[in-house]
């Protein structure tokens, strides 16, 4: 999944770690206390205590949904919020923090689906007497509606699972048009049969993905139905004013006893768009009023970190979860100067990765990466092929740049507004080698609709990707298959890197059966690319998110990169919560 880095921490926040930027950033050892990591103090956690039912949890953001229409939702922490309190999915992971939220359990689904024909064939049973917001009954056809409008080209973002999983998809544009998919069936209104290209063992973890929730064909307003997805959740949407305000209230016709997971605490849940990063910090921080009872939804700001780290109350209020992602920059390789392989490695030394992560909050909240898969699906450590130093190696960079008749260069860079900060560590770094880089910063809301149009993206982008599961197969193939890159919409590709070895070999791990040869395979894989230079692998990061001090059940989800999950986060006292 897309990783969106909403809002970096930078040299403020250093200075306001010093004391604790020689602990360790390890999830493990950071949890147990074995270094001197104030910002990780609370990771693998729940803060607050149980919630009690009722009252008005509210959300602070600078910014409105991507997109909310399970089709179209790719990005974190949209992907958490949507799944966990407007529409549910066939199967989901558990709610509950640190190694046990990895853990696949049934949702929709009376379990985690039955495979056959070799793993080619995977069939779900839906959970009787569940209903819509209108009290209508879900049904099987309208899980396999929204699984084909996930390939409509209007509705564009979402994940690329069922097209890049399910047999006889070549052409298919979507059922807006009339047509339907013969490799999905319903034989009844329980039960749904997916027919795949290959064996896909981990099938059941795909199906946690927003594409596979249901979406009644009544319902269907094209891109219209990202601003009211009909809900099958604990909640439904009151109103919706877009980069304002979205009020959720109670679906009555959930029920709690079809979902072990959601345990939908708050009556309503009011998401406040459009504030400054370091307002809302603020504003958690005092705790006053309504916002007592806030989370915010993206990372806390560098300025706000002394008033933060140094008082033990109001540090006991800050989530920082490892997100289990990593977070690159990518080459254009479609055009000049990225599409020559030397100017590439170039890059791959010319870029000071320790500039980059000391303006996201240091190494209390980042490490140094040096592969592009996380450390998660590689054993938990990444690894070091080429062996660059942190702040790079400018003299072999320029030396490389010089073999490619390339001693100077104008490059373009786009990032979300609040990595300004390291698109400027990234700019000081490259310009040491003769590499000047114009930034342009997009408000974050519109960044990945501005770099997934092939027409409008720039030669360098700055963003993450992030495992949908522990599987190589939900990293490589979305980020170095050339076969994924669409013209709008595009998600993973942002290098528009198109290697026939590279996709040679991925179908070849695809089809693999043993998952621990896959597993040394992707990683492998992992090292070929990585001296292709298609994208450079910059940092790994924690998610620092605030809560206010009537806040209960707050953790940030290890599979979610480190959001706050909505399935069971409430209040600690309903009855001082206003709205």
């Amino acid at each position: 999944m897309t990783k969106r880095t909403q809002l970096a921490l930078a040299t403020a926040l250093v200075a306001a770690l010093a004391l604790g930027a020689s602990g360790c950033s390890d999830t493990k050892k950071a949890a147990q206390g074995g270094g001197a990591n104030p910002a990780a103090a609370n990771d693998g956690k729940t803060l607050g205590g149980t919630p009690v039912k009722g009252g008005t949890l509210t959300v602070l953001s600078n910014q409105d949904f991507s997109h909310l229409d399970p089709a179209r939702n790719w990005t974190m922490p949209t992907m958490d919020f949507g799944t966990r309190l407007l529409y549910r999915t066939l199967v989901t992971f558990k709610a509950e923090p640190g190694k046990a939220g990895s853990e696949l359990v049934p949702d929709l689904a009376t379990d985690l689906g039955t495979p056959s024909n070799g793993g080619r064939t995977w069939t779900f049973t839906l959970k009787p007497g569940l209903k819509y917001e209108d009290g209508t009954p879900i049904k099987a056809q309208d899980v396999k509606y929204n699984v084909e409008r996930s390939f409509a080209p209007d509705l564009t973002g979402g994940p690329d699972y069922a097209a890049q999983y399910l047999a006889g998809t070549e052409g298919y544009k979507g059922p807006l048009q009339g047509q339907h998919l013969d490799s999905v069936k319903t034989p009844d209104d329980r039960t749904i049969v997916f027919e795949l290209k290959r064996p896909v063992a981990e099938f059941s973890a795909t199906a946690t993905l927003p594409t596979f929730a249901p979406v009644p064909q009544s319902q269907e307003k094209g891109t219209q139905y990202d601003a009211r997805p009909f809900s099958s959740g604990p909640y439904k949407i009151e109103s919706y004013d877009r980069d304002k305000k979205l009020v959720l209230v109670r679906n009555e016709h959930w029920d709690a006893s079809t979902d072990p997971v959601r345990k939908a605490y708050p009556d309503k849940f009011v998401v406040v768009m459009g504030l400054k990063g370091g307002q809302i910090d603020d504003r958690i921080i005092a705790s006053e009023g309504a916002d007592a009872s806030a989370v915010q939804y993206a990372d806390m700001r560098p300025e706000s970190a002394p008033k933060v780290l140094p008082k033990p109350d109001i540090k006991a209020r800050l989530l920082a979860e490892s997100q289990g992602c990593t977070t690159m920059l990518h080459l254009n390789n479609s055009r000049a100067p990225f599409n020559d392989p030397k100017v590439r490695e170039a890059m791959q030394y010319a870029l000071d990765k320790e500039a980059a992560v000391t303006a996201n909050g240091g190494p209390a909240l980042n490490e140094v990466a040096t592969a592009y898969l996380p450390p998660a699906l590689t054993g938990g450590k990444q690894a070091d092929t080429l062996k660059i130093p942190p702040a790079g190696d400018p003299a072999k960079a320029k030396e490389l740049l010089k073999a490619a008749g390339k001693e100077s260069l104008k490059v373009s860079l786009a990032v979300s507004t609040g990595d300004k900060g390291v698109a400027e560590a990234i700019q000081q770094g490259l310009a040491r080698v003769g590499v000047e880089v114009v930034i342009d910063t997009i408000d974050p809301g519109a960044y990945y609709d501005v770099i997934g149009d092939l027409s409008t993206t720039p030669d360098m982008t700055f963003s993450g990707w992030c495992p949908d599961y522990p599987s190589g197969a939900t990293w490589i193939p979305f980020v170095f298959d050339g076969r994924t890159i669409k013209e709008k919409g595009n998600q993973g590709n942002n290098s528009q890197f198109r290697d026939d070895a590279t996709m040679k070999r991925i179908d070849e791990i695809n089809n693999m059966s043993d998952a621990k040869a896959a597993s040394q395979a992707w990683t492998d894989l992992d090292a070929e690319i990585m001296k292709k230079a298609p994208s450079i692998p910059v940092f790994l990061e924690r998610k620092p998110l605030l809560v206010g001090t009537n806040i209960a059940g707050a953790f940030g989800h290890p599979v979610w990169t480190g959001s706050i999950d909505y399935a069971t986060v409430g209040l600690k006292d309903p009855s001082k919560s206003q709205g």
